[in-house]
């Protein structure tokens, strides 16, 4: 049995990452606070951004690792707030690495044990986990921090066979980005305008993008930047 688990796949990337599996035979589990709305994904309800909420995932994931003979986990779910760093609280810092940075940590240590030759452990990143752009400062560090997450995967499961990448999506058309950048049709436009194709990222873009990289230990390390190439102003 192949066995997918996705953080965050309840809608967006995520969603049309789970349903890409779906679609070549998987067993797709998502976790999230929300179900998935998609007829075949096993659900298991969590808020990842709480402390220790990983830990009640124990027994129910067990019972899908045990019968697995290939794992694939996405690491997707995120936040992005609007911040900056001279205004930016440590309580509100810290929640922000509790989702993007512990419950990844959390998961692998799960997961991790049960992993044989041939699985995979995939970080979504972001254009910004290599730049940085004003007011999304809890963003950057967080995203930043996942590409060392990933770099560390590489090195400390160096001879398991089993491999790591990152793929980092630009601006996709996903709920979070539309409620982000409102009903303004000049916003929209000078966002798709940073495309080389003058267009959004479709979901199902990354998805097959992450498929792909589930099958080819080649991009163990690597970053992959999936963003239709940006123009750089």
């Amino acid at each position: 049995m192949n066995l997918v688990i996705i953080s965050g796949a309840s809608s967006g990337i995520g969603r049309a990452i789970a349903t890409r599996f779906l679609i070549e035979g998987s067993v797709v589990v998502n976790i999230s606070r929300r179900p998935s709305p998609e007829p075949g994904i096993v659900n298991l309800p969590c808020d990842l951004a709480q402390p220790g909420a990983v830990d009640a995932l124990a027994a129910p994931l067990g019972s899908w690792l045990a019968d697995a003979d290939r794992v694939c986990l996405v690491h997707n779910a995120s936040v992005m707030r609007r911040d900056r760093v001279d205004s930016l609280l440590s309580a509100d810092l810290r929640t922000v690495l509790e989702l993007n940075l512990v419950a990844p940590n959390g998961l692998n240590q799960l997961v991790l044990p049960h992993m044989r030759a041939g699985s995979s452990i995939l970080y979504i990143g972001s254009t910004l986990a290599e730049k940085a752009v004003p007011g999304v400062a809890s963003y950057v560090i967080a995203k930043h921090a996942l590409a060392g997450m990933m770099r560390a995967t590489c090195q400390d499961l160096a001879g398991r066979g089993i491999h790591s990448c990152m793929i980092c999506p630009g601006f996709t058309d996903t709920e979070q980005l539309r409620a982000m950048i409102g009903d303004n049709p000049e916003t929209l436009a000078a966002v798709t305008s940073l495309s080389a194709f003058d267009r959004l990222i479709e979901p199902e873009e990354i998805a097959e993008t992450v498929a792909f990289a589930s099958r080819a230990p080649v991009l163990n390390g690597a970053l992959i930047h999936a963003n239709l190439g940006q123009r750089e102003r």
